[in-house]
């Protein structure tokens, strides 16, 4: 016998039966255009932005996101739920569309059959297989939505319609074959058996008639066409629309470099504000991002400002444009929002690292940042207003004359580019480098380590001013663009080849931000440059047994994605790394960034305090980072903490400083 089945058994396959369902099907299609196009002029609120370029490489990245489910899988548990569940519905849709295609065309124009023999039978154990798969899945997402729902999990009637139809799409399918296979197939189980779940319902359904089998099966064929147009029709009406949307972003997504904040023209006369603080103020995208947002409270898990209380949810906040853009568009966005919860932003890029719907937090923080600091004038705080004044007149916001920025590096031997502009390298001290006492150290182990390997170093000394990552962070982009231009033409003014830094702010900013100003030198954080004369054998170093735990940095991890460069350094240097917790692109951040260095923390916990006690949690003696903020913020937390005695904080560059062979020392260059 022929392996196969009759397809549109019991509802006949004439103009009877076509002309409804595909009547039906064109209703839905043009309910489903009518919420889409409604959308589209939602969307079109925003301003113009690009992100059609390089559409290859978009739609590699959108079928690799969507088909493989790459960010969702990223957590376990409800992430490999959601997966499977994937998997297992788009597999089910693929059959429905061979089904179709062969009923409806290859079949009815061609006579062409190929659902049958061996490939019917592995395609009817595939769907059997995938519709039970799906089941169980939906299932273990509704017990966790609604029996065992995780904190801060937001739920609304969306949530209930989408289990409810999908339950209802699957368990119909299963009843229809069922009830098929009562009739038809039950008492060969040669064929039966290939259809294993429909088999077990058509053993249930055994003691009914032929007649009631018949109607039970017509019935329920109807009625599931009209829960799968049903679902067809409503998907930009409901949270379904995801979808489409969250597909669509993974095309749409910023393609680089990771975290850079967009360039805001301050030259031009007919603008008239700065920032946003109306919908209308952000992109296009913005909007797009909120209607992709599925609601899935990852960027909120993996916040440290909601994580330590502060009135701050990432989540929320894309909520709060997305109801804002669809329901009232001329609501102040800074006002819904709250300033309070902008502020407590330290752009560690976690949410957006994170989201597995592509949705870019930071730009729109920053951008209303931008409106509040530029527009009214407002920070989070007077000593921030004061370190702005400060980085204003001297250069820096410590407040400390320019003119002393160089002296801490007189002893080693090092002149300024104004002086001797030969050199291998220009370091960029960075301003806490070269003036706060404890990063001074850290500042003079890494000229040392590049003496110690032959590397000629340069610094700008009194020439040197603050990058602006602090000022554009918190919004303050006229400073920003004054700082960044100034330093722009001094560097290039003596033709510099490379720049190490010791901050990965200072790094991330010469090497992303500074390229709007056609500054295209190379830049690399010293972390990764040690590690390379490490390898390369330019610094052999004498490796000696210590345990440590190792404090990713956001604006080195997350923002660069330099992950192992400083992990190999410290095990070169006889380091045993004992993770945290939160490690690599999880890290928590030690509450310094998005120019939270300048700004008092007064709401809620200290998030250096909570990052302290996790790396007291791991029992290592030593945290190694490779920020001075981080140094600066952990050094806070250990004595807010009381733990002076349990954890000493400490940068990579000093302690590979202190395993330099005596071989090294004696071939140290001093310029």
């Amino acid at each position: 016998m022929e392996f196969t089945r009759e397809i549109y058994w019991n509802v006949g396959h004439g103009f009877a039966t076509l002309a409804p369902m595909y009547g039906l099907l064109l209703v839905a299609v043009v309910i489903f255009a009518l919420g889409l196009v409604k959308r589209l002029k939602v969307y079109r609120l925003g301003l113009p932005l690009d992100r059609t370029d390089h559409r290859r490489a978009r739609m590699k990245h959108m079928l690799e996101t969507m088909l493989l489910q790459t960010k969702v899988l990223r957590v376990p548990g409800a992430g490999t739920a959601h997966g499977l569940f994937f998997w297992s519905f788009f597999v089910l849709f693929i059959g429905t569309g061979l089904i179709v295609l062969q009923a409806d065309f290859t079949d009815l124009l061609f006579d062409i059959k190929f659902l049958k023999g061996t490939f019917y039978k592995l395609f009817s154990l595939t769907l059997d297989l995938a519709g039970l798969l799906a089941i169980l899945t939906l299932g273990g997402l509704l017990v966790r939505r609604y029996l065992i729902r995780p904190q801060g999990l937001v739920t609304k009637g969306d949530d209930a319609l989408m289990h409810v139809l999908l339950f209802a799409i699957l368990i119909t399918g299963f009843l229809i074959e069922g009830a098929r296979m009562a009739v038809t197939e039950l008492h060969t189980p040669q064929l039966a058996a290939w259809s294993p779940v429909g088999w077990g319902v058509a053993a249930l359904m055994s003691g009914m008639d032929e007649v009631e089998l018949r109607v039970l099966h017509a019935g329920l064929w109807w009625f599931h066409l009209l829960l799968a147009l049903g679902f067809i029709a409503f998907l930009p009406y409901t949270k379904f629309r995801h979808i489409l949307t969250t597909s669509a972003n993974a095309f749409f997504a910023d393609r680089g470099p990771t975290g850079k904040v967009p360039m805001l023209s301050l030259e031009d006369e007919d603008q008239e504000d700065f920032g946003a603080d109306e919908l209308t103020d952000l992109r296009w995208k913005d909007i797009f991002d909120a209607d992709a947002c599925i609601l899935c409270k990852r960027c909120q898990d993996r916040c440290p400002a909601y994580a330590t209380g502060k009135p701050l949810s990432p989540m929320q906040v894309i909520n709060q444009i997305g109801e804002i853009a669809f329901t009232k568009p001329d609501t102040n966005l800074i006002k819904a929002i709250g300033s309070e919860a902008l502020w407590s932003c330290t752009t560690c890029l976690a949410c957006q690292d994170i989201c597995p719907a592509s949705v870019e937090h930071l730009a729109k923080i920053i951008e209303m940042r931008r409106n509040l600091v530029l527009m009214e004038g407002e920070f989070p705080g007077d000593e921030v207003m004061v370190a702005m004044e400060q980085a204003e007149v001297n250069g820096n916001p410590l407040g400390i004359g320019y003119a002393s920025r160089g002296d801490w590096v007189a002893p080693l031997g090092i002149k300024p580019l104004a002086d001797d502009h030969e050199v291998d390298i220009l370091y960029f001290v960075g301003c806490y480098a070269s003036f706060d006492k404890r990063n001074i150290a850290v500042a003079t182990s890494f000229v040392k380590l590049c003496q110690a390997a032959g590397v000629k170093v340069g610094i700008l000394g009194k020439e040197e001013k603050c990058c602006g990552e602090p000022m554009r962070k918190m919004g303050n982009e006229y400073l920003f663009q004054t700082l960044a231009m100034e330093m722009m033409e001094t560097i290039k003014g003596y033709g510099v080849k490379r720049i190490v830094t010791t901050c990965p702010h200072c790094f991330n900013t010469l090497a992303k931000d500074y390229s709007d100003f056609d500054f295209n030198i190379e830049v690399v954080p010293h972390a990764l440059f040690l590690e390379q004369l490490v390898a390369s054998g330019r610094l052999p170093v004498k490796a000696e047994e210590f345990a440590c735990t190792y404090h990713d940095s956001c604006y080195l991890g997350r923002h660069n994605g330099i992950y192992d460069a400083p992990r190999k350094l410290i095990q070169s240097m006889g380091g045993r790394i004992v993770e945290m917790a939160q490690h690599r692109d999880q890290a928590f951040c030690c509450g310094a960034g998005g120019g939270r260095i300048l700004a008092e923390e007064k709401l809620g916990e200290r998030i250096n305090i909570k990052r302290v006690q996790m790396a007291v949690a791991t029992g290592a003696e030593q945290l190694l980072s490779n920020c001075p903020f981080c140094l600066t913020m952990i050094e806070d937390g250990v004595k807010g903490a009381n733990v002076e005695k349990q954890l000493r904080p400490r940068d990579i560059a000093e302690v590979l400083a202190e395993r330099i062979t005596s071989e090294n020392n004696r071939e140290e260059t001093i310029s």
